[in-house]
């Protein structure tokens, strides 16, 4: 559906050259000279580039409606995730490059967010934090309570991150999904 670029707000889907863009943050510039134009950051909803564009005030463009829908991640199936809509129990193949590096905090029965557009999976959203059990890590050292040093840990997903030397193994961790930071330790 074609607006004007003066329907823009942050998380709107346009379609520019056939490409889908995410608002990332705009702002209406109205300068004390020349015409008002609005500035954007958008992101690349299949490729995550991100870029800075200009667009003049109220210019045609066209938006596009993209679907998020909450779904469970059941298993991996070949070169797909597997995905249940728990409302209508659907299964949902989704391809693994979708999920990308977050797949290695991608434990069974957590609920993600999903983008469609036209039924076609655009991307896949982790939760901000997942709790882990880490499953290898050198034994801890009795009294080492401080922040100074970190250890390698391999967790249940078989991915590897970083722990406090007093994390020992079968202990559960918060990790962060988008560059696998150690959040703190849960119980």
């Amino acid at each position: 559906m074609a607006q004007t670029t003066n329907d823009i707000k942050n998380g709107s889907v346009l379609n520019l050259d056939g490409q889908l863009w995410t608002v990332i943050k705009f702002q209406h510039v109205k300068p004390g000279k020349g015409p008002a134009f609005v500035r954007t950051t958008i992101k690349n909803v299949l490729s995550g580039k991100i870029v800075d564009k200009t667009f003049n005030a109220g210019m045609k463009i066209e938006f596009e409606t993209v679907d998020n829908r909450t779904l469970q991640y059941s298993y991996e199936d070949g070169d797909n995730f597997v995905f249940m809509d728990m409302t209508t129990y659907d299964q949902i193949y989704i391809p693994k490059t979708l999920v990308g590096d977050q797949a290695k905090f991608l434990l069974e029965g957590t609920d993600c967010i999903v983008s469609f557009h036209d039924g076609t999976p655009l991307s896949v959203e982790l939760p901000a934090s997942v709790i882990l059990t880490v499953t290898h890590t050198e034994p801890g050292l009795q009294g080492n309570r401080s922040n100074a040093g970190t250890k390698p840990a391999t967790v249940e997903t078989g991915a590897e991150i970083q722990v406090p030397l007093f994390i020992n193994e079968g202990e559960k961790v918060k990790v962060d999904t988008r560059d696998g930071s150690y959040l703190g330790r849960e119980n």
